[in-house]
């Protein structure tokens, strides 16, 4: 693998509910809650073999609720501060806890949390939570805090509206007072005096309904309000700037590799070099990701220790519009390079939980239309990529869940399961042909840019500006760019139109300068469908190719691999994807049952398939069930079926050419399922094993004299 980061974010509340009631604001008891145990090894494993690194675990922290854990010696909420039923991640009751609607056993609800973040160690991704540092809620109180250690507001002078030594904003003695009622229906009211200032720099009393009323501003040594305006307080350093680095060396020491920090725009840039400066000292290898919205400044806050910055009103704004047809493809290039001396930390991505889902009414309606977003986004840079849970499945997002309405987005207030995370976690049998499609290109173009060296360590060279409007290429809808590293080329070209385009892509004499390309016929592969070819790579020269509605191309070129009588092996049979992959599936399980060799006779077919082999013994019926059994366990695995080019004469371990004929060609392709089964093929396959559908062992016949062992088997 290489550098690059793919991270996937989820709610555990949201992941592992298999509770299917679904009632409109209905209660934990009512609608059932996800868990932290519910990702276990096959879950996460799962996650893994999407092609992820990190796993960004949205809504840990002890946040504002309207459940009750009183029993626990946990405060309670008044309801009417408390947005939806579930609440809002981001109004923490408690830096130092744990979120008790995510545990098995409640009180020891931080250690299920530890065992948790050993679990995704121990399966070889990593763990970030959010940092909340603007706000909290209106009720904070940290019953978890370690000895010795103040909370929040404890020592506050409340009669100054502004003090350094001071957590909180204070509103001179006046109540609060927002435009929602502060009674809830069993006639008990909210009562704050003096009122604190509200979350989204509100620093009167009376919040409206759309501000965030639930929480309140933290103070980090900025008067807002003093006579001469904005005015900041950094030396001595503010009280509230060394309670907020000890939370954060607190979940470093718990294990957490990296902080997904909220509204830091919202936060002096100066806190942040103090606090990052602090944290990578202690724990060198946590990354830190900041959502900042103002691209004026981006630059500020790397340089005040963020790792990687949200990319939103640059490089998602404009992919939306391309998706949605608003504007053209070629616009993505004044992105990247309005960012290009920043470009390696600015997160991409296409979904998060304040944005649209793609395939709701209010995005585009179709997740297949943002695959092509999807590729460039995830193998344009060597920058990281953001993948949202259920984005993988086409996950609309337009529920009607209670205190989140049908928007597109899938609720971060209330209890709820989210239909395409429980099929496709919990399930998988019930996943529709769309969502298991949606999925297999998911996995596989993450994978791609997991496992290919030339996205993340290799150069990038944008190809538009010599590919103008012509008959053979459309700038609007079609995107196209190269990356390098070392003797590896690949050639990514998308089309973001829903037709079938003919296309030829220019490469210029640059490109061969500024990449160090070699010029001669190489063989390439492209990494979606394995298909191979013979291209002449030329200074000033073009590669003709057919681009599929929705869809793109990866071309892999190996120029090392020069041969001038290339000649890749084809042939004309007109396979059945799902099948010829089973039998590749069904050669590696019976080598490893029985210690023999991949079959020595095979007709593979839609209806049924019959595959021989020569083995030391007859198979007891046993074995049979055995064989049927691990068969659908490696299909249910979901594994990627991924495709290489290598040169005959440099093979990877395990590889046996014996079978392959003389006159095939230097180049030869080589076929991997998973980390399962790898073996030279130039046939059709599926994307992943999940695609196969059920194999059903039909029968066998055992030839005593030949020793030969015949398989029957059909897939449904």
């Amino acid at each position: 693998m290489n550098n690059k980061i793919i991270i996937y974010q989820v709610f555990p509340r949201l992941f592992g509910n298999r509770n299917l009631t679904n009632k409109r604001w209905g209660t934990i008891a009512e609608n059932g809650c996800g868990k932290m145990n519910d990702f276990d090894e096959q879950a996460l494993q799962r996650i893994r073999k999407l092609g992820i690194s990190h796993i960004w675990f949205t809504g840990i922290i002890r946040h504002a609720s309207q459940t009750d854990y009183s029993e626990y010696g946990i405060p309670t909420q008044h309801s009417v501060i408390v947005k939806g039923k579930a609440g809002s991640p981001y109004a923490i009751t408690d830096y130092y806890d744990v979120s008790p609607d995510l545990a098995v056993d409640v009180e020891h609800r931080l250690e299920e949390f530890k065992a948790l973040v050993q679990r995704v160690h121990k399966c070889g991704m990593k763990v970030i939570v959010d940092f909340v540092p603007n706000h909290v809620a209106r009720e904070y109180k940290s019953v978890c805090r370690p000895n010795g250690v103040a909370d929040l507001g404890e020592n506050d002078d409340t009669s100054l509206h502004f003090s350094t030594n001071n957590n909180f904003y204070y509103c001179w003695g006046k109540p609060f007072g927002p435009s929602i009622s502060l009674t809830d229906s069993a006639g008990n009211t909210y009562h704050e005096q003096p009122a604190k200032a509200t979350g989204n720099d509100r620093f009167d009393n009376h919040p409206g309904i759309n501000d965030w009323y639930e929480t309140i501003k933290l103070n980090y040594g900025v008067d807002y309000c003093n006579a001469a305006g904005r005015s900041e307080h950094f030396v001595p350093v503010p009280n509230t700037w060394k309670k907020m680095v000890d939370i954060l060396l607190f979940w470093a020491d718990a294990g957490v590799d990296g902080f997904r920090c909220d509204m830091v725009e919202m936060v002096p840039t100066a806190f942040w070099q103090y606090a990052t400066g602090i944290l990578k000292e202690n724990y060198p290898q946590t990354i830190v990701i900041g959502e900042v919205y103002d691209p004026y400044q981006y630059r500020a806050y790397v340089q005040s220790g963020f790792d990687y910055l949200y990319d939103k009103v640059g490089m998602y704004d404009c992919m939306k519009s391309i998706v949605r047809q608003e504007s053209h493809a070629a616009a993505i290039t004044y992105q990247w390079q309005s960012l290009d001396d920043i470009g390696k930390h600015m997160l991409y991505f296409l979904e998060n939980h304040d944005e649209q889902r793609i395939a709701s009414p209010f995005f585009c309606g179709d997740a297949q239309r943002a695959i092509p977003a999807l590729i460039v986004s995830a193998l344009m840079q060597r920058n990281p990529m953001l993948i949202y849970a259920g984005q993988e499945f086409g996950e609309p997002g337009m529920d009607n869940e209670g205190f989140s309405g049908i928007d597109g987005r899938t609720t971060i207030f209330d209890y709820w399961t989210v239909g395409s995370l429980y099929r496709g976690y919990f399930d998988r049998e019930k996943l529709s042909a769309q969502e298991n499609e949606i999925y297999a290109q998911y996995q596989h173009i993450l994978r791609i840019a997991r496992g290919e060296s030339a996205i993340g360590k290799g150069l990038f060279f944008d190809l538009m500006y010599v590919n103008p409007q012509s008959d053979h290429f459309n700038p609007a809808r079609h995107f196209a760019f190269l990356r390098k590293w070392q003797d590896e080329l690949l050639l990514v070209v998308v089309n973001f139109s829903g037709e079938s385009n003919s296309v030829q892509v220019n490469i210029p004499g640059h490109a061969f300068d500024y990449l160090q390309l070699p010029e001669g016929h190489f063989g390439a592969i492209d990494l979606l469908t394995g298909e191979t070819t013979i291209e002449n790579l030329g200074r000033d020269g073009n590669i003709s190719m057919t681009l599929a509605p929705f869809n793109g191309r990866i071309f892999k070129f190996n120029t090392k691999m020069k041969d001038d009588e290339l000649l890749l092996c084809t042939h004309n049979k007109d396979e059945f994807p799902p099948a010829h992959t089973a039998e590749h599936l069904l050669n590696q399980v019976m080598i490893r049952m029985f210690d023999c060799g991949r079959s020595t006779n095979a007709h593979v077919e839609r209806k049924k398939s019959k595959i021989s082999y020569t083995l030391d013994r007859k198979p007891t019926r046993q074995d049979e069930k055995e064989i049927e059994r691990r068969m659908n366990e490696l299909i249910e695995e979901d594994l990627p079926v991924t495709y290489e080019l290598v040169d005959r004469y440099d093979l990877p371990e395990g590889i046996d050419l014996s079978r392959v004929p003389d006159d095939y060609s230097n180049m030869v392709r080589i076929v991997r399922i998973g980390d399962f089964d790898a073996c030279p093929c130039i046939g059709k396959h599926v994307r992943s094993t999940g695609q196969i559908g059920k194999f059903v062992l039909l029968g066998t016949n055992w030839d005593e004299t030949t020793r030969t062992f015949r398989v029957r088997f059909k897939l449904v």
